[in-house]
Formats: C-alpha cells, structure tokens, sequence
C-alpha cells in the first residue's frame, strides 16, 4: 500500500514536548546550535512550534521528531513522524 504512506518532502526536526493543553495539539521547543559569524563561538538558538497530534499521543517531556507539512492552521505547519 504505497498510496497509504504520506511522502515528506520537509524538514525533519527532533525536539521535546513542553505543552499538551490543546486539542491534537502539542507544542515542541526545538533547540539548535549555530556558530555565530564574527565571534565563532556557538550559539543555542530555541524555537517553539506547535505540531500536530491527533488524539493526543504524547506526554509532556516525551522527546518527540517532527516534520514539516502543508499548513494545518495559522501556526500549525508541523506533524509527528
């Protein structure tokens, strides 16, 4: 069943679990590092997004990956892999 699986041509992304309080809705901070271009030292720059979670699957601080898809509302543009 090759038509049944849902092909992702997004960016994939690992992150951690830090609300469940909305309806197949979690939000995920995602954290990452970049060198920063004069200085060159390393730079943690954070990002919460909120992501699709239809029935409510996961628990806060599950470390979660991710991947981004059409978009499914104003600021949801991210679903569970």
């Amino acid at each position: 069943m090759e038509s049944a699986k849902q092909k992702s041509t997004g960016r994939v992304l690992i992150g951690t679990v830090v609300s469940t309080k909305m309806k197949d809705t979690i939000v995920v901070l995602v954290s990452r590092f970049v060198k920063h271009p004069k200085y060159r030292k390393y730079m943690r720059y954070t990002k919460r997004l909120k992501v699709h979670d239809a029935g409510n699957t996961k628990q806060m601080g599950e470390k979660v990956e991710i991947v981004e898809c059409r978009p499914l509302s104003k600021d949801k543009h991210f679903r569970i892999v």
